[in-house]
């Protein structure tokens, strides 16, 4: 009996920690295909360990290359990156999208975003006092002092390409002042605007990146502020300036400037012939920061790379641009068949690995509230957005639930595991019960009869 008790003991254990394994099993995944081993042959030298720590985030997986059939990417030797496709809001490339990371100067694009929005390019921007206590060791600063006025279009340039940090600071404050606000109105209105875009992990506490451990965004959020962008042309025309001049006035001395994107400026070793506009970012916290912006003329995307490793800042976004526009392609939807939709708003494309097939995708049409009429019909491949259109529904229309589309990938059937698990261990122990039961049963007949045979 205590043999049969320990055995029964034993199996409910093992079952337990098996159970409790599942979770892990099912969301594991498969190493990444595309980075080469870099391990130390056995007997040499320890690397540095600053080139260990090179190749251990280079080696980092890359989420977009578990996806079936998906184009394998390069690594990168930075935390975080994505490629982004402007027209459909496709993923293409993934590496810790959602990852909070501290973004350093590419907070002046959010800052811009807003400027173009709320603001005339006319409007004085006023240097204050305020704005030069952001100022410490090291920042970028055009030199502007106190009292000094320029336009709004000229503190966009110094914003944009000089990273001057009062000339954000500035810009914040003066779009504020038009809307009869404060400083911190703006700051409210950069958090509001990139979760109006959909982001998620942001959380902006200043407008030109100075470092503060409240200040971070990830790499999805910054690619739907850089997609936005794309509806300003004169954000572009800035960006492609590779000198600029605030000329002297009454209250401002002249000041030159140059654009500090080097993929931007023809003539530099790090020159790419698609890239149209971005910004660059770095702080001792943050390392270095980039968002790049293209358009090859099929295809619009926007890269970027969070905490890269200096000297590889450049050259990761080329090689993932480059991956980008060598991969994917647009497909047309034909979205008639759905009940639910009564026109389709704007073009109906979403990206693809070219040669893909449309019958992979997945599609949810987003909850219509407050009587809309408009709504979204989303596309994911594996989880993964591949592309969204505006459509008006039905006022009839039915709609899925959010709540029933909560599981991630796997999580159902890591519950119905559970679930047999348990029913199975249920099960064992109920058999282990009769079969001990019965035992001790014939072991008390067989006392019984022995009493009976003594004389």
């Amino acid at each position: 009996m205590k043999y049969i008790i320990r055995t029964a003991g034993c199996l409910l254990l093992s079952l337990m920690l098996a159970a409790a394994a599942v979770p892990r099993a099912v969301r594991a995944t498969a190493p990444q295909d595309g980075a080469q081993s870099q391990d130390s042959v056995q007997g040499t030298e320890a690397k540095d360990p600053y080139q260990q720590q090179l190749e251990d985030t280079y080696k980092q997986e890359v989420q977009t290359n578990q996806l079936k059939e998906w184009p394998q990417a390069p690594g990168i030797y930075g935390d975080a990156g994505i490629v982004m496709d402007a027209e459909t809001g496709a993923v293409l490339y993934g590496k810790n999208i959602d990852q909070q990371e501290y973004p350093a100067s590419i907070t002046k694009l959010p800052t811009a975003l807003l400027a173009f929005e709320y603001c005339d390019m006319t409007e004085d921007v006023v240097i204050t006092a305020e704005s030069l206590t952001c100022l410490g060791s090291g920042y970028a600063s055009i030199g502007l002092k106190e009292g000094n006025v320029i336009s709004m279009e000229q503190a966009l340039y110094a914003m944009l390409l000089a990273s001057s940090n009062e000339v954000a600071y500035a810009v914040g404050e003066t779009v504020a002042k038009t809307q009869g606000e404060d400083y911190q109105w703006f700051i409210d209105e950069m958090n509001r605007k990139v979760e109006e875009l959909g982001g998620t992990n942001s959380n902006f506490v200043n407008t030109n990146g100075v470092q503060d451990e409240n200040h971070y965004t990830c790499a999805r959020d910054m690619a739907l502020i850089a997609k936005e962008l794309f509806n300003y042309p004169e954000f572009f025309t800035i960006c492609q300036t590779a000198n600029y001049t605030i000329p002297a006035s009454a209250t401002t001395e002249e000041h030159i400037f140059q654009q500090k994107h080097e993929m931007l400026v023809p003539g530099y070793s790090d020159y790419y012939e698609y890239a149209v506009g971005g910004k660059t970012g770095y702080t001792t916290e943050a390392n270095n920061t980039l968002v790049t912006m293209a358009d090859n003329g099929n295809m619009k995307l926007v890269c970027v790379t969070l905490k890269v490793f200096p000297g590889h800042v450049y050259s990761d976004t080329t090689a993932l641009l480059e991956y980008g526009f060598n991969n994917f392609q647009h497909a047309s939807i034909d979205a008639g068949d759905n009940e639910a939709i009564e026109k389709i708003l704007d073009s109906a494309n979403v990206t693809i690995p070219s040669g893909f097939k449309l019958s992979s995708l997945d599609a949810k049409l987003e909850q219509v509230t407050g009587g809309n009429s408009t709504s979204f019909l989303d596309y994911t491949y594996e989880d993964n957005p591949v592309g969204r259109i505006k459509v008006q529904v039905n006022k009839n229309a039915s709609f899925q639930e959010a709540e029933a589309q909560e599981e991630e990938a796997g999580g159902i059937s890591v519950w119905k595991i559970l679930m047999v698990v348990a029913a199975v261990i249920i099960l064992i122990l109920a058999v282990l019960i009769l079969f001990t039961t019965w035992c001790r049963r014939q072991r008390r007949r067989r006392r019984r009869g022995r009493r009976r045979r003594r004389p």
